[in-house]
């Protein structure tokens, strides 16, 4: 037998898009022993995750849980259990993340119209209410962070376009919660799903939802419990039964809720770690990790442009848990990832798509959003730069940025 090496990463600074270095009491939750999913001490912490993200995502809605799996896993949850063949779906796109709902929406059989905007700029209300009345849908499906332009889309405006439209309103949230405002009741959202990967400081795998009443109304036409587990007092719905069986919100509801019926083992150890990312979230509080996130991706914009960067897209609009910067010409952007990470142990995101190659995306987000993580990027980026034959000022960098942090 091949004699394989124990575990050994490098000890890597994640400063990209996401992933990035989870907080430490999530990596020690990770290694907790489990117990049965049935033990009463496992659906007792099943119940303080659903309270815990009720305080994350600011809502009082009752289905609020986790779909085990990356971010993908939600989005794909929400929709599928959402939308019936020949449904109408509008998704504004402004990134790389529109088109992937599109995507999912697309697969689920949906009549899927889209509009986009320029990558860096943002879409307006008025362009969302003149897109549904033109195309009447049943569902709204949008990003809030989307990190391949690193812009943040108002949401504020649209859950009342939606609710006097009668349009079900979906956000995905995984690159934004937790770094920036997001207040799923008064917004009216219907939907939203999240991953732990960005500002929430812990690794992908667990998905969080909530569901508002009108959302589980929707979905709960198309119920249906399996053969084996159901009985006399179960009844189907009347809609069209939902073609996923591992993301079919109704039945993962069931599992969640006080009958406990059987869909799948739960994730135990990601379980762990989501509860961890929400109680790290709500003891420091959200107010306050959101100002810490804006204090450091507002350093590291400042010890960009003090570099003789140019940052990318529409700064009113940029989220705070991730900068992009446009690759300067007389500079290779690939060779400069590759020396930030094989000699200074730093990792730094290019983009997809029309910015592929044009920009990098340089994050400061949940563990990594700390003046030390900002710091230490900075001068070993001025460093790779500098040596690369970019003409810079010396220590302007990481003048500006400690600049910020003094204010």
């Amino acid at each position: 037998m091949t004699t394989f090496s124990r575990l050994a990463p490098p000890p890597r600074l994640l400063m990209g898009p996401g992933p990035i270095n989870c907080y430490p009491r999530v990596l020690s939750a990770m290694s907790t022993q489990l117990v049965g999913q049935y033990d009463p001490v496992m659906t007792g912490y099943m119940n303080e995750v659903m309270a815990l993200y009720r305080s994350v995502f600011r809502t009082e809605n009752e289905q609020t849980l986790l779909v085990d799996g990356t971010s993908r896993a939600g989005i794909e949850a929400v929709l599928v259990s959402a939308i019936e063949p020949g449904d109408k779906v509008l998704i504004p796109i402004f990134g790389r993340f529109g088109h992937l709902l599109a995507e999912i929406a697309t697969r689920c059989d949906a009549e899927v119209h889209t509009f986009e905007v320029e990558w860096g700029q943002v879409v307006q209300a008025q362009q969302i209410e003149d897109a549904i009345k033109r195309v009447q849908p049943k569902l709204l499906a949008i990003v809030q962070g989307d990190t391949s332009t690193t812009m943040l889309q108002p949401l504020a405006d649209i859950g009342e376009i939606c609710e006097r439209h009668d349009v079900l309103f979906y956000c995905d949230a995984t690159a934004s919660i937790g770094g920036n405002p997001f207040e799923t009741d008064l917004w009216k959202l219907d939907a939203v799903s999240v991953g732990l990967q960005k500002c929430l400081g812990g690794p992908s795998g667990s998905a969080p939802v909530t569901l508002s009443e009108k959302y589980v109304n929707t979905v709960n036409k198309r119920r249906h419990v399996e053969a084996g587990i159901r009985n006399d007092d179960h009844q189907d719905g009347v809609a069209s039964r939902i073609r996923s069986n591992y993301f079919d919100l109704p039945m993962i509801m069931d599992y969640w809720g006080s009958e406990r019926l059987n869909h799948h083992t739960e994730a135990a150890s990601m379980l762990y770690c989501a509860r961890e990312c929400a109680i790290n979230l709500l003891e420091e509080g959200v107010d306050q990790t959101i100002a810490r996130h804006k204090q450091a991706g507002d350093a590291m914009l400042a010890g960009i442009q003090g570099l003789n960067l140019q940052p990318f897209g529409d700064l009113s609009n940029k989220m705070n848990n991730v900068v992009g910067v446009y690759i300067p010409d007389a500079v290779d952007g690939e060779a400069i990832r590759h020396d930030m990470l094989h000699k200074f142990n730093i990792e730094i995101g290019t983009s997809f798509g029309p910015l592929h190659g044009k920009i990098w995306r340089i994050g400061t987000m949940g563990y990594n959003a700390r003046p030390d993580a900002v710091f230490h990027t900075l001068q070993s980026l001025e460093t790779v730069l500098r040596r690369a034959g970019h003409s810079l000022p010396t220590g302007e960098g990481i003048d500006a940025a400690m600049a910020v942090y003094s204010d």
